[in-house]
């Protein structure tokens, strides 16, 4: 099979997606060792998805949801190749929209029964003061569609109405946009990677996340954290995973999301496991990336078996008569 993996320039990445062009050239020479033909495709403009296009490539693989190009509009790759007859791994584009959009995605959950942190969204100058706030404190703050900690730091948790309004006005000074607040949850914090064959069976894989203690004393995931590597991952009791990955699956499948993805868990003071957000083009840069990382510590599947398992699903889609290629772990 003839496969490209799409991606934009390094500089371009803002939001969720495979990583770095080095991401990207981990999952190309993954797919090599599984026999595939494979190359990555950096495109920049629309010329360059159309040379994609004319290539004609039996499968692309989506590193990125969108392109941004020169006059600012966002072309986004899932619609594009699905106008093209083109297959393409990972979920379609209005289903991409629950991991742009961190409210959306809790707002069709909670409406599904899945336990959501409790949320509302504010702008500057919204609220007078802490009455007119829905939640008491402490809350915490962040970007609604931002990726990779984004936005994330030690002043994201407040814990009095002077905290919540400088956050406020200098995330939305960053981002123009409304700012997610949630309740802020105590306990620990979990990742759940999850694969769906191409019979519907589901490979899920959840591990602890452990940040390092911020100067406010609470462990907080946020961007440079995730830059720094300085998190440690966890593999965790066989109840404990029970619980979680119920949790995540359910989620996943009540976002209709299709092939792969990543679905992140917090839990409170007292135990109990709330659906935070879902990332649908999980990072994939081999020997640090979560979705790979707990494959490999829940789950001890090689690199090249999560790609394997990742690719039986888009092949089948591709040429359903076409054999799921298999390699050893």
């Amino acid at each position: 099979m003839i496969i490209e993996i799409i991606t934009a320039p390094d500089v371009k990445i803002k939001e969720t997606g495979f990583g770095s062009n080095s991401a990207c050239a981990n999952v190309t020479d993954a797919i090599k060792r599984l026999g595939h033909t494979a190359k990555t495709s950096i495109c920049n403009s629309m010329q360059d998805l159309n040379s994609v296009t004319k290539r004609k490539p039996d499968l692309v693989i989506l590193a990125v949801k969108y392109i941004s190009i020169e006059n600012g509009d966002n072309i986004w790759l899932s619609e594009y190749f699905s106008k093209q007859d083109i297959t393409f791994s990972g979920s379609n584009r209005n289903i991409l929209n629950f991991d742009s959009d961190k409210v959306s995605a809790k707002s069709r959950l909670t409406n599904e029964g899945i336990n959501t942190a409790k949320y509302f969204t504010a702008m500057p100058h919204q609220f007078s003061d802490e009455d007119d706030l829905p939640l008491l404190f402490p809350l915490f703050l962040k970007p609604t569609d931002a990726a990779n900690g984004n936005g994330i730091d030690d002043f994201s948790f407040v814990q009095n109405f002077s905290e919540f309004k400088s956050k406020v006005e200098s995330l939305h000074a960053l981002y123009g946009q409304p700012i997610l607040v949630e309740e802020y949850l105590c306990g620990r914090e979990f990742t759940v990677a999850i694969i769906v064959s191409d019979k519907g069976k589901i490979t899920a894989s959840a591990i602890e996340i452990v940040p390092p203690k911020s100067s406010g004393g609470i462990r907080i995931l946020g961007e440079e954290v995730k830059k720094s590597d300085t998190e440690v991952l966890k593999k965790i009791k066989k109840s404990e995973a029970h619980y979680i990955k119920s949790i995540a699956i359910k989620a996943f499948i009540a976002l209709e999301a299709r092939g792969f993805g990543r679905i992140d868990i917090k839990m409170d003071g007292n135990g109990k496991c709330y659906f935070m957000e879902a990332n649908l083009i999980p990072g994939m840069k081999l020997g640090s990336s979560y979705f790979p990382q707990a494959c490999k510590i829940a789950n001890n599947l090689s690199y090249d078996r999560v790609i394997s398992l990742i690719l039986e699903e888009c092949l089948a889609r591709a040429a359903p008569a076409l054999m799921p290629f298999k390699v050893k772990n």
